[in-house]
């Protein structure tokens, strides 16, 4: 096993040079945050991930978590590193400060994230799900309860889960039978839910569980579905945890990877019903619960990003080590000297460097929405966001099973063997492209809420902005291939969207057919457009004669590979999208 390692320097550059972090912060009035800020924040993280966190990696997917009479027991150290993690204030980090939240913007909270993720996807996933819940809470529930509960979760020291999915209900949210009766001033849950990340452990004393569920009155489908606060213990007069809610871990699966997560099967009601209190207004719940799952899709993306930088940071450690070749004289050398492993390290080191750059893109756009004065200026902000939270969720996910083949890949034979590690990121990045919606269903919604409801204006935006760096690139002769390149793959863009747009209505299974094509085209070309970019604004920080040409250098090479290998895939794409859905719908079921 390697020893961790945070990417410093790429987050900083892109921190600096593509979000424009200190003008991000001044335009928003956060005064006292800058760029200098958040390197020391970066730093002090990776430090307690790198001593704590980190080293519980593989004692976790060893060993994971169980299931006892008194319920879910985490792996053992789990809830020493999750105490010095609250006690350092690492979970208010992007909070806002009237529940006792550190006021930081969201992108730096995301960057912090990925060392969490990277450092231990099992652990990180338990704090990423109390941040979605308190979005959701924050934003619908009553001042009573974000009063009572929100200050303790923004702390970290209750968590929070997110239950949606049943036996008979898996993305299909119309089939929920969850039901919840009034009583009082709360209501009584009876149910199932199944998959729920950590839905049960002894690291905190309270966990408040988000639940999909149907009032008596609820309409069919959707539009029938209500969302409740349900905490493991109910408050007392002084609003601390007292007596146990009627809600429990009744099984945990047994999974790929991410052992050190408990993924539970709950049962509320077991005992004359769970105590619940309504969040936001009746029969509007899925629109609630919507806020949680944007939250976490962009950061289900972001661990797609970071299971890959790990594996990355891990196959190159072992490419310099490991000696297979011999010279004439004798002597031997590492594995690195060989072009097919340069290949694929490259394409590592050039996907996590592309995906860490969208990440984090799209996590400022969301400070831009929220700190923007003028109005139209925040619409046009919060569609970009709409628009890029399928592409980060599917794209950096699906780069992550690539990438960390490639891991393994380059280990060889003991990338295979679980000793060596590399099998646990490839196990682990497995379930990114599933939960919280998957590839499939981020292509649906990127096709039709998010292209065809508009026309394709928001993604005629974007595009534009991605010509201008196109023409930037143009503009300098080191350059000029990459703009080139960049111009002929907007113009791809462009033409899978004209496709869609004509066909989608015509054909039902258009959008269907088209979709994870249209998804992985536009995460090529924003990788494109990222990589461009950080390849003109190291170019100027060389010709400032800036002390770190090593890495400038490297980052324009790697932007060069990137253009090389990783873009032209859009092609290809857009060449599947106008296949049209004709054969895949030919065959009938009995010839599969």
């Amino acid at each position: 096993m390697s020893d961790y390692t945070y990417p410093w320097k790429d987050a900083e550059f892109i921190l600096e040079e593509l979000v424009d972090f200190d003008h991000l912060c001044e335009a928003g009035g956060l005064a006292d945050i800058n760029a200098e800020l958040a390197s020391a924040v970066l730093e002090e993280a990776s430090r307690l991930a790198g001593e704590v966190v980190a080293p519980l990696n593989v004692v976790g997917d060893n060993e994971g978590a169980t299931l006892a009479e008194d319920g879910v027991h985490e792996t053992a150290g789990f809830a020493e590193a999750y105490g010095q993690y609250v006690e350092g204030g690492w979970a208010a980090l992007p909070f806002d400060e009237e529940y006792g939240g550190q006021g930081m913007p969201r992108v730096l909270g995301v960057a912090v994230e990925e060392v969490w993720q990277s450092a231990n996807l099992a652990f990180s996933l338990c704090p990423l799900l109390t941040h979605g819940a308190v979005d959701a809470l924050e934003r619908h529930g009553s001042d009573e309860l974000k009063a009572q509960y929100l200050p303790k979760m923004v702390s970290g020291e209750w968590s929070g889960t997110m239950n949606l999915t049943e036996p008979q209900a898996g993305s299909d949210l119309a089939a929920v039978a969850c039901r919840a009766v009034p009583n009082g001033d709360h209501y009584l849950l009876t149910g199932q839910k199944i998959f729920i990340t950590w839905g049960d452990h002894q690291m905190t004393p309270n966990i408040i569980h988000l639940v999909l569920s149907r009032l008596p009155d609820a309409p069919p489908g959707v539009k029938g579905i209500s969302l409740f606060l349900v905490p493991k213990y109910l408050l007392d007069e002084n609003g601390e945890p007292a007596e146990r809610n009627d809600v429990h871990c009744v099984s945990l699966e047994h999974k790929l990877g991410i052992h050190a997560s408990p993924t539970c099967v709950m049962s509320f009601g077991d005992s004359g019903g769970a105590v619940g209190y309504l969040v936001g207004e009746p029969h509007r719940g899925l629109m609630a619960m919507f806020t949680m799952m944007n939250t976490a899709r962009q950061s289900v993306g972001l661990q797609g990003l970071s299971v890959s930088a790990r594996s990355y940071r891990q196959a190159l450690e072992w490419a310099k080590e490991r000696l297979q070749g011999t010279r004439s004289d004798g002597s031997r050398y590492p594995i690195i000297d060989f072009p097919d492993v340069r290949r694929m390290l490259l394409l590592m080191k050039a996907g996590t460097e592309a995906m860490r750059a969208l990440a984090l893109v799209a996590a400022a756009e969301i400070d831009r929405s929220a700190l923007a004065g003028d109005p139209e200026v925040a619409a046009r902000h919060h569609a970009r966001v709409e628009l890029f939270t399928p592409i980060v969720k599917g794209w950096l996910t699906e780069m992550s099973l690539e990438l960390t083949s490639h891991g393994i890949q380059i280990h060889g034979g003991m990338g295979y063997v679980e000793e060596t590690g590399s099998a646990q990121y490839f196990r682990d990045a497995r379930i990114t492209t599933i939960y919280e919606g998957t590839t499939g269903i981020q292509a649906n919604d990127l096709v039709g809420r998010k292209t065809l409801a508009n026309e394709g204006a928001v993604l005629s935006d974007l595009l534009g902005d991605i010509g201008a760096v196109a023409e930037a690139l143009s503009a300098r002769d080191d350059l000029a291939a990459l703009g080139t390149s960049l111009q002929a793959a907007v113009d791809t863009a462009r033409k899978a969207c004209e496709w869609v747009l004509e066909h989608a209505r015509e054909d039902r299974h258009v959008a269907g057919a088209a979709g994870v094509n249209f998804l992985m085209l536009l995460g090529y070309v924003c990788g494109g457009w990222l990589m461009g970019l950080s390849a003109l604004k190291a170019a100027d920080r060389l010709e400032a004669a800036s002390s770190d040409a090593s890495f400038l250098t490297a980052k324009i090479v790697t932007a060069r590979f990137y253009f090389e290998h990783l873009l032209p895939r859009a092609q290809s794409c857009l060449a599947a999208i106008e296949a049209g859905p004709e054969s895949m719908m030919a065959l009938a079921v009995d010839q599969f």
